[in-house]
């Protein structure tokens, strides 16, 4: 049997689901999704492999930065536009809570200059009634002869399996990009700092999450099944170090021990976490 690949991305604003449906698909926690703008920095790619067919996901950052001029976010930007070149098919993911349709036409011109199918995914299905969601559809195919529309809840896997069908429909013959047992070109040493960055996004407020970079130091399973993993903070301002360590050590306690639940869930083990945080110009 011949194999087969569709090579998709996922785009949308901060918030949309892209990280939810991306892990649902895959079955594993490879993208740490966040309320905090903007979580997905990277390019992270999901792999799942279906008989003969391999998928693969790009979760790109938010559209937001579609055209954003300000230096911070020109990575954000590039992995975007490197996601969205790399892909066969764009699926434009919305939140159905939060309908722009103004943002929307905007966003789908700018996305249409690449000439590729375009998918649009109205995502928490089940937050909303369907009927509402049926005119918009209506108008953004008049417009767009969009490719195809899909009502799902990533949450939930509610119109997932529909979804991934149609994918495999529209995969063609090729190589795959990836080994059968690999689901992501993130490994655990990432997803684990990721864990810590979201934490402190949560945790931490205004500029601070996005001036600084988690850093692995050590990544070992003990003997008895236990992960010890050491991690830097490192911070470009001296002044952040005050408001992470918080009153007596408080705060970055809190970020420790939230952290470590947080990956002990992922990677189903005890977790024994130590962070330090490192002033880069020091």
């Amino acid at each position: 049997m011949k194999k087969k690949l569709l090579k998709i991305s996922l785009v949308g604003r901060t918030n949309a689901g892209k990280s939810t449906l991306i892990n649902n698909i895959v079955g594993e926690v490879i993208s740490i999704s966040n309320k905090k703008i903007n979580t997905t920095e990277d390019l992270i790619e999901g792999v799942v492999n279906i008989k003969n067919t391999q998928l693969v996901f790009y979760d790109t950052p938010g559209l937001n930065f579609i055209k954003d001029i300000n230096k911070k976010n020109s990575k954000l930007k590039i992995n975007l536009w490197e996601g969205m070149n790399k892909s066969d098919f764009i699926m434009y993911i919305i939140d159905s809570k939060y309908i722009k349709i103004n943002d929307i036409k905007n966003y789908i011109k700018k996305i249409k200059e690449l000439e590729k199918k375009i998918v649009i995914i109205f995502n928490k299905i089940d937050l909303v009634e369907k009927e509402t969601i049926l005119p918009i559809i209506k108008n953004l195919n008049n417009l767009f002869q969009i490719e195809s529309f899909f009502l799902i809840s990533a949450k939930t896997r509610t119109g997932l399996e529909k979804l991934i069908k149609y994918l495999i429909k529209n995969s063609y013959n090729s190589e795959w990009n990836y080994n059968n047992n690999e689901i992501s070109n993130k490994n655990e040493i990432y997803i684990s700092n990721e864990c810590t960055r979201s934490v402190i996004l949560s945790l931490i407020h205004k500029e601070i999450p996005y001036n600084l970079k988690i850093t692995n130091l050590k990544f070992k399973f003990l003997k008895n099944g236990d992960l010890k993993i050491k991690q830097n903070i490192e911070i470009d301002n001296i002044r952040y170090k005050k408001i992470l360590l918080g009153k007596n050590g408080s705060k970055i306690k809190e970020i420790r021990v939230k952290s470590q639940n947080f990956i002990s869930k992922i990677m189903k083990c005890k977790i024994h976490l130590y962070i330090n945080i490192v002033h880069k110009n020091a």
